[in-house]
């Protein structure tokens, strides 16, 4: 016993109700775990951690994050990364294979990219590798060492040593892929040609959101769900922001296509009728879409055509910014928010009538198992990790940039 520390709340979320309970916790499992009870009484007082009304759940497992290092260490490095998403109650990330130099599409690739990490991390971290052109032949290497899937771009990935592929590519990553449970994910949009003219002023959101239109991602998604179909390998859209897509998805899904789908909470929170004009720190891509668009994406979590919400943090040097100065057609894409995901998807989620098992659904056993994590993430499980998230669902506090891990320090009204 005396190896053993007790963790107990009036508060525990468990997939079928939120209750009292004491877990137990022996060389970071979960050994042991009693409901509907507070009594720690054979415990010590010092190996008891008593969380009184606070929530006890699953640790949060954000996986879509860009950590950059090597090579843009500058944008975002191990030992920041992991610290913000602690500090945010994420207990896992998983890493994607850009931007980072080299980018993880080889085993060497790979180990570099460990390497880096080694003696940084707050946090657990798992890693996509990359499909690329020229590269099929290392999938199965990389499956075999434990990489938890991959990641293709059908578009200009916004790198030059990560490139976009074809779908005679894709069709060709995914034959490789018969057969070993591996994922492949999507950044889904297409190339349909410009949809912007000399006259749209490229100060303005509504600009950059014209020559993004969702267009791109039903195309590209129409065309994942074919191959998807047709292979039977398992197919995930990261990052949707386009609900017109969702009836084809839904039909799909009802089919049983292997195919699952992320947002992410800047879609979920932001609107593009509040963004105003050289506010490059919004900039991401696929874009934040209107108020209707995003009522669409809560609904489609809700009903469970999105399984995940993720942070798709993706963050850069404030001169690939510069808000007020750069244009929206020339500033980086993606927005930084790890650190605030939980409580981001809480405050707009918990108004809309999501529960705390919602948030374990979509922020911790949905992106654990598109990850191939579930067998120890995500879940308040005797055996599992003891990674916990401990948090007051009814405090609120304002951000400043003093608070925040993660490198890049902008901020956004919402």
């Amino acid at each position: 016993m005396a190896d053993i520390q007790a963790f107990v709340s009036k508060s525990v979320v468990f997939p079928e109700e939120t209750c009292e309970a004491v877990i137990q916790v022996r060389e970071g499992k979960i050994h042991h775990i009693q409901r509907h009870t507070s009594d720690v009484a054979e415990f010590p007082r010092h190996q008891v951690v008593d969380c009184g009304d606070l929530v006890l759940m699953p640790g949060v497992v954000d996986s879509h994050v860009h950590v950059n290092e090597p090579g843009r260490t500058a944008w975002e490095g191990y030992y920041s990364a992991t610290q913000a998403a602690a500090a945010g109650g994420i207990t896992t990330i998983v890493d994607m294979p850009l931007n980072s130099i080299p980018p993880t599409t080889t085993m060497e690739a790979w180990e570099a990219k460990m390497k880096a990490a080694e003696h940084q991390c707050w946090v657990d971290v798992g890693f996509w590798g990359g499909v690329v052109p020229g590269n099929s032949s290392e999938l199965c290497k990389m499956v075999e060492r434990g990489i938890c899937g991959f990641k293709c771009f059908l578009i200009h990935s916004g790198v030059e040593e990560f490139p976009c592929v074809s779908y005679a590519q894709v069709e060709e990553a995914l034959g490789e892929l018969i057969g070993t449970q591996s994922i492949l994910l999507f950044h889904a949009e297409c190339d349909i040609g410009n949809t912007i003219t000399d006259a749209d002023p490229l100060k303005e959101y509504n600009t950059f959101l014209k020559s993004r239109p969702q267009k791109m991602e039903e195309e590209a998604i129409k065309q994942v769900i074919s191959l998807c179909e047709k292979t039977k390998v398992r197919c995930h859209i990261v990052h949707l922001s386009a609900s017109k897509a969702l009836p084809m998805i839904r039909a799909a899904q009802s089919r049983g296509v292997p195919l699952s789908v992320e947002t992410c909470h800047h879609y979920l929170t932001l609107t593009a009728e509040k963004i105003p004009d050289n506010a490059t720190q919004y900039k991401c891509c696929p874009p934040v879409r209107e108020a209707d668009n995003q009522n669409q994406l809560w609904e489609a979590v809700r009903d469970g055509t999105i399984q995940q919400v993720v942070s798709d943090h993706s963050p850069c040097t404030p001169d690939l910014k510069q808000p007020g100065e750069m244009n929206f057609m020339e500033a980086w894409g993606g927005i930084a928010s790890v650190q605030f995901g939980l409580s981001l998807f809480w405050t707009e989620g918990s108004d809309r009538g999501f529960t705390l098992q919602d948030v374990v659904k979509y922020l911790c056993i949905g992106p654990a198992l598109q990850a191939s994590l579930l067998h120890r993430k995500a879940a308040l499980k005797v055996g599992h990790d003891a990674d916990f998230v401990i948090w007051n669902p009814n405090e609120t506090f304002k951000i400043d940039e003093s608070m925040i891990y993660h490198k890049t320090k902008t901020l956004m009204m919402v």
